[in-house]
């Protein structure tokens, strides 16, 4: 099994105070280096809305009782399209001259399956990419297939079908036809998005645990020996790339020795990935909502990439999870030359101040370098970090920690205060020994 170092930053629970940098002076810093949006796991509830029933705001909720149902959402249900509306409003008025955005899928709620079906489906994707166009009609989308992206869920096919065909043709003003072949027939693709930057997104929802369609597969639709394929060319022309896809590879940063992935399609994307970190210039995901990095070492234990899962814009959560996260949306700024990776600037809206107030009020979360006293998110200066973890008694464990339970859980939870701080030692728990060499692959 691949090791990876884990860091989660989990940056998602309510107000968080990461950075005391004023927003002007962050979105001065800003205009010195390019940047893109990222966002993740909308999750649209068209049913939501608020009523006296509280087991009736949702169908995300599966009949549990809504926590405190306001306009902007729920803890318990997925997301309102106004939560969503107010998160690009956001995007759009806060300028930041974004050179694109990626969209690392999961667009239809968590509902049973007899409640959706693949017109449906369709339909809420082509909702959310039309909502999109219409906020950013001139900005380039790239989007990825979520495990949710497909009816039944999870059971993402290897061939043409009607999904793939959707999609295909709702994002094709976005992409290239050679883009919108492959992403017809498997669900992935590449392009170039800048001159020396292409884009890969891959279809991980075929390696997804849950996937029975794919078991005992070796090369599911050929998508790893295409990567393999892509990399190399990219690799000859001198190319760097961005990989984005929905479900990320690596552990869980909320278990033990669990991937998201099934273990054998884990150690091959791994392989590749080494073998061509020297092209890969970052890594991007979604799907656990939640706010990680990771760092990929090669066989020596050199870091050599780095791998960013973002926090969902939707709120939901299950009745026994104390903590949910706040709606999220994320900025990477990068080099504009050699388009490595400089900083992560994140964002967020307090849902239950949004939903007293009727008002939804996004702010700056944290700012990567700020937080953790780092020059960039290069993977020499992520793995220092998870170095400074390990440190006894260590101060930026205990801030990251913070930055996870560092408020109070949503209204009507069970936990009305954060459990205590666990040894340093928790944060390699999901990896054991994942700071020595990996002595297989």
């Amino acid at each position: 099994m691949t090791l990876l170092v884990l860091l989660c930053l989990l940056g998602h629970v309510c107000n968080l105070q990461v950075s005391a940098a004023p927003a002007n002076k962050a979105f001065k810093h800003l205009q010195s280096a390019l940047k893109f949006w990222h966002i993740s796991d909308l999750h649209l509830d068209p049913t939501y809305h608020i009523t006296e029933d509280h087991t009736k705001v949702c169908f995300s909720s599966k009949g549990v009782p809504a926590l405190d149902p306001g306009v902007f959402g729920d803890f318990l249900c997925d997301s309102p399209y106004q939560l969503i509306l107010s998160a690009f409003s956001y995007m759009k008025q806060a300028d930041l001259q974004p050179e694109f955005i990626i969209w690392t899928g999961d667009s239809p709620p968590h509902v049973p399956k007899e409640e959706l079906s693949t017109d449906v489906v369709i339909d809420v994707i082509a909702n959310m990419t039309h909502t999109i166009h219409q906020f950013f009609p001139q900005l380039p989308v790239y989007p990825a297939l979520g495990n949710h992206d497909y009816w039944p869920q999870d059971q993402l096919p290897t061939s043409e079908n009607a999904i793939y065909d959707a999609v295909a043709k709702l994002w094709s003003p976005w992409l290239n036809p050679e883009a919108v072949a492959t992403l017809q027939k498997g669900g992935f693709y590449s392009l170039v998005i800048k001159p020396g930057l292409r884009l890969v997104s891959l279809n991980t929802n075929l390696y997804y645990s849950p996937n029975q369609v794919t078991v005992n597969m070796t090369d599911p639709a050929g998508q790893l020996q295409w990567l393999q394929e892509t990399l190399e060319l990219s690799r000859q022309k001198l190319e760097k790339v961005y990989v984005i896809a929905h479900v990320p590879i690596g552990y869980l940063p909320y278990a033990i020795n669990t991937t998201a992935i099934r273990e054998s399609y884990n150690d091959q994307l791994v392989k590749i990935f080494r073998n061509y970190s020297d092209v890969v210039e970052g890594q991007f995901y979604g799907h656990t909502h939640r706010d990680s990095i990771m760092v990929l070492l090669d066989q020596q234990g050199k870091p050599v990439n780095s791998i960013f899962v973002t926090p969902a814009v939707t709120p939901i959560k299950s009745l026994l999870e104390p903590f949910s996260n706040n709606p999220g949306v994320r900025a990477y700024l990068y080099h504009p030359e050699n388009y490595g990776l400089l900083d992560i600037w994140q964002f967020y809206l307090n849902l239950t101040e949004a939903n007293l107030e009727q008002k939804s009020d996004w702010k700056l979360e944290y700012i990567m370098t700020e937080a953790f006293d780092i020059d960039d998110i290069q993977p020499h200066n992520l793995h220092e970090l998870a170095l400074r973890f390990q440190q006894p008694q260590s101060k930026d464990f205990d801030k990251y920690f913070n930055h996870f339970m560092g408020a109070l859980p949503p209204p009507g939870s069970a936990v009305t205060d954060p459990p205590a701080l666990p040894p340093p030692e928790h944060v390699t728990l999901s990896c054991p020994a994942c700071l020595s060499p990996p002595t297989s692959t």
